[in-house]
């Protein structure tokens, strides 16, 4: 652990785990452990634009619902009790969808639960309200409209990462357990990196999207954050599986993922791409982070062997290009008539999208196809790949800038594919968490959640919680 960061006491399990096993044992009840969560909202959301909306008063109602279910001593979903966020991208039941911003017809969540939000709540979580996003779930902070900004936690003066920021920020400072993102081209892992938390891109159409905004219709996923990768793998259980209402939904059986995590490496192969710390801005500090987490894994038993991402660059640009155009097929009509009630980032980010042409788009789907074919050959060779999350701590609110942006993540390669992916916590740069990138094999999650959650037993970054989440605890 750095000396940047460290592991400190707090009132309340730090895990969805941890708090499984609390709440079961009659260590902690439910109704308990909301009223921590709202005191935290309380004390810290106006500093940290976590949530657009909060719903309290149904959470502390499913919690003494939770608790009337474990008093039972009967069987219990696997996430009775425990508090979840919702990106307020994803319609809930009880709380409106904004996707923050002042176009999206209210109408849209009067839907009721998406599946995947139906989901949390049939297997006991409590929904704690809808969290902030960047607008349409793409660009950057705008100050200039009447939405909270959200910040990181480790310092406000610096930005989580988005578009799943509230979810990133939110789950870092305990104000939930855990909580949903969604990623197009990197936005649950990048503020699960930039937060300090572990964020899943599963494979395309493991998770049914039906229910939520459409940024990209053939990148968007949802995805579990948390503060582990085991809490991850407890959430992707009770949220994958097939859906007729996504016609993205693929019918593959769901796999036992907590099962898998043997806390070992041992005969697993790894492959680096160390290329990408050869860019021009990556950070050195960043650099070091990720040969000390290879060096860990290679002790603990990996065999560790040198790859490169086949048509790197041009699925980085495949995925931020095909992306901007599907949106932009979204909002054309919106964008004309509608210019100034979109933020500036968001509608220069879409309206780019007009300079792409069929032609271009098309091109564009065809070589996914073949970097599909070509990462699929590297997979005959190794069982899971690692690389940075980003290049980069997360920078400051002030000078950010959406091009930069861009330049810094390595996450929009697997958008291009569809392979899952996780971030997870590996070092600080700055006081300021970096995140390290296992992607996998298609469907094969419970290979990559294993070697998260194995990385995880090796350190403890993971662990590490804000001084700003802390203060006043003791008290």
């Amino acid at each position: 652990m750095s000396t940047e960061a460290q592991i400190v006491s707090t009132a309340i399990p730090l895990t969805i785990s941890d708090a499984v096993a609390a709440l079961r044992s009659g260590n902690i009840t439910a109704v308990a452990l909301i009223e921590e969560m709202i005191a935290r909202a309380d004390r810290l959301d106006s500093t940290l634009g976590v949530y657009l909306t909060r719903t309290d008063e149904a959470a502390l109602d499913a919690a003494a619902a939770a608790d009337a279910a474990l008093a039972t001593g009967d069987p219990v979903g696997p996430l009775t009790g425990i508090p979840l966020g919702i990106k307020d991208i994803i319609a809930t039941k009880d709380a409106p969808t904004t996707a923050m911003s002042l176009i999206l017809d209210p109408s849209f969540g009067d839907q009721g639960d998406a599946p995947v939000v139906a989901r949390l709540r049939a297997a006991g979580g409590v929904i704690t309200g809808k969290l902030t996003t960047m607008e349409y779930a793409i660009g950057c902070p705008d100050p200039d409209k009447p939405f909270p900004i959200p910040r990181n936690p480790w310092n406000p003066e610096h930005w989580t990462g988005g578009s799943s920021s509230g979810t990133g920020n939110g789950v870092a400072a305990g104000l939930f357990l855990g909580g949903l993102g969604t990623d197009t081209g990197g936005s649950v892992r990048l503020p699960a990196s930039w937060c300090g938390i572990s964020g899943l891109k599963q494979t395309f159409g493991r998770v049914p999207k039906a229910g939520c905004v459409p940024l990209g219709f053939s990148y968007d996923h949802i995805g579990p954050m948390a503060r582990s990768a085991r809490d991850c793998a407890i959430m992707l259980e009770v949220m994958a599986g097939h859906d007729d209402a996504d016609a993205c939904s693929v019918d593959v059986p769901v796999g036992h993922y907590v099962s898998a995590l043997t806390g070992s490496v041992e005969g697993l192969t790894l492959g680096v791409d160390l290329s990408l710390c050869d860019l021009p801005n990556a950070d050195p500090v960043n650099t070091a982070a990720i040969r000390a987490a290879i060096e860990a894994l290679a002790a603990a038993g990996a065999q560790i062997r040198e790859i490169k991402l086949p048509y790197y660059e041009q699925m980085c640009t495949a995925t931020m290009s095909g992306l901007q155009a599907e949106a932009f097929a979204y909002h054309r009509k919106d964008l004309q008539e509608r210019w100034s009630d979109y933020g500036a980032p968001t509608r220069m980010a879409i309206a780019a999208a007009a300079m792409t042409t069929a032609a271009d788009y098309v091109q564009a789907q065809r070589a996914r196809r073949t970097a599909v074919r070509g990462i699929t050959e590297v997979f005959t060779d190794v069982d899971a790949i690692l690389t940075p999350t980003c290049l980069v701590a997360a920078p400051l609110l002030e000078t950010l800038n959406f091009a930069d942006l861009i330049e810094s993540i390595c996450t929009q390669y697997w958008n291009a594919t569809g392979n899952p992916a996780i971030s997870v916590p590996m070092g600080f740069s700055g006081g300021l968490p970096l995140g390290l990138q296992i992607a996998g094999r298609p469907f094969d999650e419970a290979t990559v959640l294993r070697v998260a959650d194995a990385y995880q037993t090796l350190t403890d970054f993971h662990l590490a919680v804000p001084a700003i989440a802390t203060e006043g605890l003791d008290a």
